[in-house]
């Protein structure tokens, strides 16, 4: 071959007829010869390098459903960046050097395919529709539009992606690009979720593939995806098919964890005690050594699915426990142990730690991130009204002992407080004494389990220190002096029973447990130094002793109630507890402002929960006229007939008549009486405008601007919204006048 080359490259030193734009059989066949073997092979086996690299040295998260392809990662593609440049460079020279070469096609879909891998997308798709558009050979023009579907697959326009793929599958495509394109396929309907799809297209594609690593990849992602769509029967075929293609260890390892779980799950005792030894052996296989963790982690979730709760707790820390240098596994444990708290357990506060824990750790870019944040950022507001309203009901208690039994128990508390700084700084010399045993020494804490890891190396016991620290001291910048007792105390220093005593909320019993501690009989002497009676004037500061501050006190566990509730109802979707939660309130504060929304909630929630109550009625007999009311009565209105419509349309020219007359006392009645008549109706919305307008007038600008919020409120969809903001903006003003 080198010699006809060389022989090729005599005579057209020779000949002018071996220009590049000739198309003289010799010129394409001296053009053809040198693109091929000196620009496209080279360029090729660069690119091939490149990607085998890549593929090599890639980085799995198995607790996550594998990509079919590997994530394109401009970072990632640095260590390979000399070969996809060589590539681009040697697939150039064909365009720049040998036009009428066959394989100038060729060479532009390499330079594509180089691109894609330095991220640079509009470029590759660039080069792909150029080819498509200019190409002569039909088999690069395919697969010039294959790797343009997988450039709009990884810039999320699936709509171009689709119509790219409809246009493909009417082609009569070769071997090769039948499996480039099933698999492109297969991964556009896995990005957009539609799993049962893209594990169909790969079923399709595998008696296309030789056995080997990634094949056996791609089995592990079938099964996967079998998995997440509940055909277990399927997906465990696929784990099998990875130990038969030739897999890594790793492959194979969890190939076998997910076919025992799937195993593990079935209604069959004897299988499931197979499963449970095969767990076993598997633990104690040396070479799993590094390995316990997904183990155990997998054991959870088979119990947690089989619905034995505590069992999988125990397998979550168990897994936690034994994780040694590798803690990509540990936020996913501790995500699995939040949603069991949050989902099975009802324990909000001890979910609230671990959904803490695991977002410290969880990758940003995780597709779970947002959703475990915000439901990480509901328990916050839990807790926060929870912890509000523990506080402040402890604190009122206390408020109503006679000043020698509160001292008495203040003394306790400060006692109790010493004590525990002494047994902390024990612990902590301890630790500085036998730094190789810091573990055992800080085992001996309240809620350490045995074997449990070394404090600061615990996300979980970061997260509760971090809490308790906060609910005892509030937060205090670093500084010297930071303990001082006249620094302001926190209004958030409730634990279960006592506002004082700094204990961990983790205990507490939803929704909101009653207290029953008695404070008057807990106190023992404690000191009366000048120290013990500056931390007792500190704790004497937050108890509401006097008038004002009962009423702040009272204030803030009203509005913590009427937040907790709500949460209840929307967030937490529990109207059971939104139930008892607003009765509660409405029982500890029977002339709260918020009662008209308290009654409609509470009519909603018993709605929700199937049950039949009367807070509708009330609502309506206690605030006819408020826009609760209005809400529940539209939602018991069927369409109004074209009768009610005429009957609206003339009240409300009526009512607008006495308000441009100035009598808006007349026309306010009119208005609210209209309201609660032709609810539903087309007018509604300038009804409830007009309404407004006229609160402004006759209760003033506090009213208005409420009443303006309340229209927003309950209408979102009128087209009078943007004018209600515009007078809202101009309430708000500073030269907002009086209506």
């Amino acid at each position: 071959m080198l010699a006809m080359a060389l022989v090729m490259a005599g005579v057209c030193n020779g000949l002018l007829s071996c220009s590049q734009y000739s198309n003289k059989p010799i010129s394409k066949a001296y053009h053809n010869l040198t693109a091929h073997y000196n620009a496209y092979v080279i360029a090729r086996d660069r690119l091939k390098e490149a990607e085998t690299i890549l593929f090599k040295t890639r980085q799995e998260n198995y607790n996550q459903i594998l990509p079919i392809y590997l994530p394109l990662d401009s970072t990632v593609s640095q260590p390979v960046k000399a070969q996809l440049d060589d590539a681009i460079k040697k697939a150039s020279m064909i365009a720049e050097r040998h036009q009428n070469s066959k394989w100038l096609d060729d060479g532009f879909v390499i330079i594509g395919k180089a691109r894609l891998h330095k991220q640079q997308l509009d470029d590759a798709m660039e080069v792909f529709k150029y080819v498509n558009t200019r190409g002569t050979d039909e088999n690069d023009k395919h697969q010039a539009l294959i790797g343009l579907m997988r450039a709009y697959v990884e810039t999320g326009d699936y709509g171009n992606g689709l119509n790219v793929a409809e246009y493909l599958r009417a082609q009569p495509l070769t071997k090769a690009n039948t499996r480039d394109y099933y698999l492109t396929k297969a991964y556009l309907h896995q990005k957009k979720g539609e799993y049962a799809v893209a594990a169909a297209i790969l079923d399709a594609t595998f008696p296309m593939l030789k056995k080997g690593e990634s094949t056996a990849r791609l089995h592990l992602i079938a099964g996967q995806l079998y998995d997440v769509i509940g055909q277990s029967a399927k997906a465990s075929e696929h784990f099998a098919s990875v130990l038969q293609s030739r897999p890594t260890y790793d492959q194979s390892f969890y190939a076998n964890i997910y076919l025992v779980q799937s195993q593990g799950l079935t209604s069959d005792g004897k299988r499931a005690a197979q499963a449970t030894n095969t767990f076993n052996r598997m633990l104690e296989d040396r070479k799993n050594a590094d390995l316990q963790d997904k183990i155990y982690y997998t054991m959870g979730l088979v119990e947690a699915r089989r619905g034995n709760y505590d069992k999988a707790v125990d397998y979550y820390r168990k897994s936690i426990q034994t994780t040694t240098t590798n803690t990509a596994q540990i936020p996913y444990t501790y995500l699995e142990l939040g949603k069991l708290y949050f989902e099975h357990k009802n324990d909000y506060v001890r979910a609230r730690m671990y959904y803490d824990s695991s977002l410290a750790l969880l990758p940003a870019q995780a597709p779970q991130f947002a959703e475990v944040a915000n439901r990480k950022k509901v328990l916050d507001e839990y807790v926060d009204y929870y912890t509000t309203i523990q506080t402040q009901d402890s604190l009122q208690r206390l408020a109503q002992m006679n000043p020698a039994a509160l001292d008495k128990f203040l003394d306790n508390v400060i006692a109790q407080r010493e004590q525990q700084s002494r047994t902390q700084a024990a612990l902590a010399q301890q630790a500085a004494n036998r730094p190789s045993n810091a573990n055992n020494a800080l085992a001996t804490t309240s809620d350490l389990q045995p074997n449990e890891r070394w404090y600061l190396y615990n996300p979980v016991r970061l997260s509760q220190g971090r809490q308790e620290f906060t609910q005892r001291w509030g937060n205090r910048p670093l500084e010297d002096n930071w303990r001082r007792s006249t620094k302001e105390a926190s209004a958030a220093l409730a634990g279960d029973n006592n506002p004082l005593t700094g204990a961990n909320p983790a205990n507490a019993v939803n929704p909101v447990p009653a207290i029953t501690a008695n404070p008057a009989t807990d106190g023992v002497a404690g000191g009366q130094g000048a120290a013990a009676r500056t931390q007792r004037d500190a704790l004497y500061a937050q108890i509401p002793l006097t008038r004002e501050a009962m009423e702040q006190s009272k204030f803030r566990m009203e509005n913590a109630y009427y937040g907790l509730g709500k949460l209840y109802k929307f967030q937490l979707n529990q109207p059971a507890d939104a139930i008892s939660t607003f009765e509660q309130m409405l029982t500890r504060f029977p002339n709260s402002g918020y009662k008209p929304e308290v009654y409609y909630l509470l009519h909603l929630s018993n709605e929700q929960a199937g049950r039949t109550s009367g807070w509708k009625e009330k609502l309506l007999a206690e605030f006819p006229n408020s826009s609760y009311a209005r809400l529940a009565g539209r939602s018991a209105e069927g369409t109004p007939s074209a009768n009610s419509e005429i009957k609206a349309q003339q009240v409300y020219t009526d009512a607008y008549a006495q308000y441009k007359a100035g009598n808006y006392p007349e026309s306010l009645s009119q208005v609210q009486s209209a309201l609660a008549t032709f609810a539903g109706s087309h007018v509604e919305d300038k009804l409830a405008l007009l309404r407004v307008m006229l609160i402004g007038r006759v209760d003033g600008a506090d009213a208005y601007r409420q009443a303006l919020s309340e229209f927003i409120r309950d209408y979102p969809a009128s087209s009078l919204v943007p004018h209600v903001k515009e007078l809202q903006a101009a309430a708000d003003g500073p030269t907002a006048k009086r209506r």
